[in-house]
């Protein structure tokens, strides 16, 4: 060997060392500056959940409050019917429409009551029949001649479903996880007299079913992301750098063997 080869491959070595020194370098650098951050944050975390732990702070209003505690309730009923429906998108879709449809319908008459007053009167025609050698004189209502007229009883899930196109299971599931909430629902609401409470009870009650049935489906989605955390990603980081000072430490070995 010249001593002009010996003097090249010295040369060669000692930037590989180099370049692995200084790579390890930065990843440490960076590692701590990043467990430092981590630090911070959980920190952070723990010390704004102690407080809202010793002192929550309720909402403004007394409808958000009376709803908070009405979703503890339903979307746990809601999360676990919802997510039974495996079979078809379509049939998730259903119970979907339905359910917000029943809300709507059953929270409706209370609102128009509610804007009415209970001033309002029910009056009924009465159908008086003079025919007949009795001259009997029949005083039931409409509503009651019609109630003693023999007819075929309906199914109750079509009278629910009526109105909302979709699915025939997603509704058939609907109507049976509705019945489960429904009475929570109408008790929730009925404790509000202040009309600003009782509006933002209802648009907000609306507007997080929707919410919720979205966060169902993202979670039923086969395209989810994997969740990861910190601990993985360093993991991970430390595995890719040993891989890339391996290719130097191969390099360096050839060198060697020269």
């Amino acid at each position: 060997m010249t001593k002009q080869e010996k003097l090249l491959r010295e040369n060669i070595r000692d930037m590989i060392r180099h370049v692995k020194q200084k790579k390890l370098n930065e990843e440490q650098e960076l590692k701590t500056i990043i467990r430092k951050f981590v630090d911070m944050e959980i920190k952070t975390l723990v010390s704004e959940a102690a407080v809202a732990d010793i002192d929550p702070t309720p909402n403004k209003s007394t409808g958000i409050n009376v709803l908070e505690e009405l979703l503890k309730k339903i979307i746990p009923v809601l999360e676990t019917d919802y997510k039974s429906l495996t079979t078809d998108n379509s049939q998730r879709q259903s119970f979907r429409a339905h359910i917000i449809n029943a809300v709507v319908n059953t929270l409706t008459p209370a609102k128009v009551n509610t804007d009415a007053g209970e001033s309002n009167e029910l009056t009924e025609d009465i159908d008086i029949d003079l025919g007949g050698e009795d001259k009997f004189i029949d005083i039931r209502t409409d509503a009651e001649k019609k109630a003693e007229e023999p007819e075929e009883e309906e199914d109750p899930r079509d009278s629910f479903g009526a109105g909302v196109e979709g699915d025939e299971t997603g509704r058939n599931v609907a109507y049976q996880s509705f019945k489960k909430i429904e009475s929570s629902i109408i008790d929730s609401y009925e404790l509000l007299s202040n009309s600003e409470d009782q509006e933002l009870f209802y648009d907000y009650l609306i507007a997080n079913l929707k919410l919720y049935f979205d966060k169902f489906e993202s979670e039923l989605s086969p395209e989810a992301e994997e969740p990861t955390n910190q601990a993985y990603s360093m993991a991970k980081d430390d595995q890719e750098a040993a891989s890339d000072t391996a290719g130097l430490d191969a390099l360096e070995e050839y060198i060697n063997s020269l």
